[in-house]
């Protein structure tokens, strides 16, 4: 995440959510459930050209060590400090992971990253925001490279898709009446309070890729969204030529 994203009047913001406390995850086994098949998703988007990955809002991470034993140097940045701080205690020393301060992410240099995952994080972003950060993006792509912008919330989406993909990995994984708890926590909760005042923002499939389009990429979207929510939407885009 960036620190353009949208605040409210009282001085919160999406920032300071994802940094502190939050129940949005319902125990330790949805977490690294969630992770896990992120892994699998990324793992099978990347190809063996790969070499550096930028994880762009990069949350928790649990899926960069994984990429990592794939050879690829991973790359994460979020601009709240609190999660860059519990990156920092949880991959020092882990070889091929490196996370990176906001310094560090200024000097990224350009054409040196191959993948950019922008995974579940336009939605906190306003559309000027996101706008802003594209050329960026575009700058810092290697001549092969892609960028992957993941879990884009459609317009009139509701939370019905949401409670779906918690639901599922919860019948897979045994903690049902944990998550039914959860979602009566996450209805009390910050959470709904901020995506009620601010909004989160959606974008219509051939409007993401006509943005993607006037940033100087040429973008599709997948058949299946990263993660496991599958009302939401994942598109791929190259530098165009």
């Amino acid at each position: 995440m960036t620190s353009a994203l949208t605040k409210d009047p009282s001085g919160g913001s999406w920032t300071a959510f994802w940094g502190g406390p939050h129940r949005i995850y319902v125990n330790e086994v949805h977490l690294r459930a969630h992770y896990a098949e992120i892994a699998r998703d990324v793992a099978a988007l990347v190809g063996r050209e790969t070499r550096v990955l930028l994880d762009f809002g990069c949350g928790d991470a649990l899926a960069a060590p994984e990429i990592a034993g794939l050879g690829i140097d991973v790359l994460l940045y979020d601009a709240a400090g609190p999660v860059r701080d519990r990156l920092a205690k949880r991959f020092t020393g882990t070889p091929g992971i490196r996370v990176l301060a906001p310094a560090e992410w200024d000097a990224l240099r350009s054409g040196t990253v191959d993948v950019i995952l922008v995974n579940s994080v336009v939605q906190y972003l306003t559309r000027e925001a996101l706008a802003g950060l594209l050329p960026r993006f575009r700058a810092l792509l290697s001549v092969r490279g892609c960028l992957v912008v993941a879990d884009v919330i459609p317009p009139g989406a509701s939370l019905i898709g949401d409670i779906a993909a918690l639901l599922r990995p919860a019948l897979r994984h045994g903690f049902l009446m944990v998550a039914l708890r959860g979602l009566v926590a996450t209805y009390f909760s910050d959470y709904r309070r901020l995506r009620s005042e601010l909004g989160l923002t959606s974008y219509r499939a051939d409007e993401m890729v006509a943005l993607l389009g006037r940033h100087g990429f040429a973008a599709s979207r997948l058949v299946k969204n990263i993660g496991f929510n599958r009302s939401r939407m994942t598109f791929v885009a190259t530098v165009a030529r």
